[in-house]
């Protein structure tokens, strides 16, 4: 280690920043979009009307069969077209990301649903409660409360997941590192560096998502 060269990594944290700032902002979007879309699917799997049911196992299916990284290709592509104009490459991939990540969310979530004693939904139907009404104030509340660890998961998964940007050319993290290792010939430094970035964030978040799990267990 005495050629490291941190000052390499130092010089450059700005630019790095920069990239982490693309891959925290596309992970919390995919996230929200994710969990939104997904809550919505599990529900409408729930609900057991025939047609709709079908539709969002068919659109569960299809993306859980496909790698993400040729969902982010696909879309690059793909969401263009549809609207007859050019986007960004972080829209294309925000796209991507949230429509592959709600059809995990929508299996997370529609366990959790499951999870909740039919006793409190009959009750709530029996005092005249809808079905939205019981899903938003009976059954989703303490769904989500035992999902939080695994939704957390799933966010870590999504977060190590946002490196494939790289193939449509978004400046993340690792492309913004790669990018510096490839002009100052510095490659060890640099993703020796960017390593211990993901296993620092993904490792604390693991912990996190164990102290949870613990408190809930009690």
């Amino acid at each position: 280690m005495g050629d490291f060269d941190f000052a390499v990594i130092f010089n450059n944290l700005p630019f790095l920043f920069e990239g982490m700032k693309t891959t925290l902002l596309l992970t919390v979007a995919a996230i929200v979009g994710g969990i939104i879309i997904g809550t919505a699917l599990a529900m409408i799997r729930l609900a057991k009307i025939p047609v709709l049911s079908w539709a969002a196992a068919a659109y569960v299916n299809f993306f859980r069969s496909l790698p993400l990284i040729l969902v982010i290709f696909w879309l690059y592509f793909l969401v263009p077209l549809i609207l007859g104009r050019p986007v960004g490459a972080f829209a294309s991939v925000l796209v991507a990301f949230i429509l592959f990540e709600a059809a995990y969310y929508s299996e997370i979530i529609r366990a959790g649903i499951s999870s909740i004693r039919s006793g409190q939904v009959a009750a709530a139907r029996a005092i005249g409660m809808t079905y939205s009404q019981t899903m938003r104030f009976v059954v989703l509340p303490q769904a989500f409360k035992a999902m939080i660890p695994v939704l957390l998961t799933q966010a870590i998964i999504l977060f190590q997941d946002t490196s494939l940007v790289y193939v449509v050319g978004l400046k993340d993290f690792l492309v913004s590192a790669e990018l510096i290792a490839n002009r100052d010939q510095k490659l060890i430094e640099m993703f020796i560096f960017v390593a211990v970035v993901y296993f620092t964030i993904c490792f604390a978040g693991s912990m996190l998502v164990s102290r949870l799990q613990r408190k809930l267990s009690r």
